[in-house]
């Protein structure tokens, strides 16, 4: 199916609008539920991975269901999305992702705009954005390459594996790291920690990218064998 680009940007926006209000509402519902922090963690997984299995699923054949500016500069690279669409994918994303936090806030009762207090920063944090963003790529990559159909679970799977692995809870988007920058909920960032994120994150889906591109080539046909002197 051939889509224009007008519906495939709606589409990106309203994908990563619904994926962030998904992960900065549920964080919000789950810390009034419970003290327990473990337990929010879990509040805030579950809903996270679900909702990318149905947004990648029905959104998928319209725009690709990027909803992320790293895998958006992975399809760019492999020239499978021109550059301009691309920018206008990025676009898509980020104002997406800031309507998405807009609207988890005023559904439970929050200002609109507010900045995030909560210190991610350190190594371990951006070591932890480069696993889960390498992860997230490569699993979208292989997929691709093996079962492109299963796409839909497999990175709603692995999001939520990685939300329990990496010491980050795995942003891997950075459209994602902007958008929670705007709420001081459970969810959030500090505006000043989200470059050092989104570095992160680049790095890890370079990394990749290169290691797919080997490892998932096309095996080379044997070669003929030589003729007994």
């Amino acid at each position: 199916m051939i889509v224009d680009l007008p519906r495939r940007l709606v589409a990106e926006a309203l994908g990563t609008a619904m994926l962030v209000a998904a992960v900065v509402g549920s964080g919000i519902m789950a810390d009034r539920l419970t003290d327990d922090v473990a337990l929010s963690l879990l509040g805030n997984t579950l809903p996270t991975g679900a909702i990318l299995v149905v947004l990648i699923t029905i959104l998928g054949p319209i725009s690709g269901a990027h909803f992320n500016p790293a895998v958006t500069l992975v399809f760019g690279l492999r020239r499978e999305i021109g550059w301009h669409a691309a920018l206008c994918y990025v676009a898509a994303q980020l104002l997406g992702g800031l309507a998405g936090t807009f609207v988890a806030h005023a559904m439970f009762g929050l200002p609109l705009v507010e900045l995030s207090t909560t210190v991610r920063s350190g190594a371990g944090q951006w070591i932890a954005e480069l696993v889960a963003s390498f992860g997230l790529v490569f699993t979208i990559l292989a997929g691709l390459r093996f079962r492109g159909d299963a796409i839909p679970w497999l990175v709603g799977l692995y999001i939520t594996a990685a939300y329990w692995f990496t010491a980050s809870t795995s942003f891997a988007n950075p459209a994602v790291a902007v958008a929670r920058a705007f709420s001081n909920t459970f969810a959030g960032i500090r505006p000043h920690d989200v470059p050092a994120f989104i570095v992160a994150e680049l790095a890890g889906t370079l990394l990749a990218l290169a290691l797919a591109g080997w490892l998932l080539a096309d095996p080379q046909s044997n070669p003929a064998p030589r003729p007994a002197e």
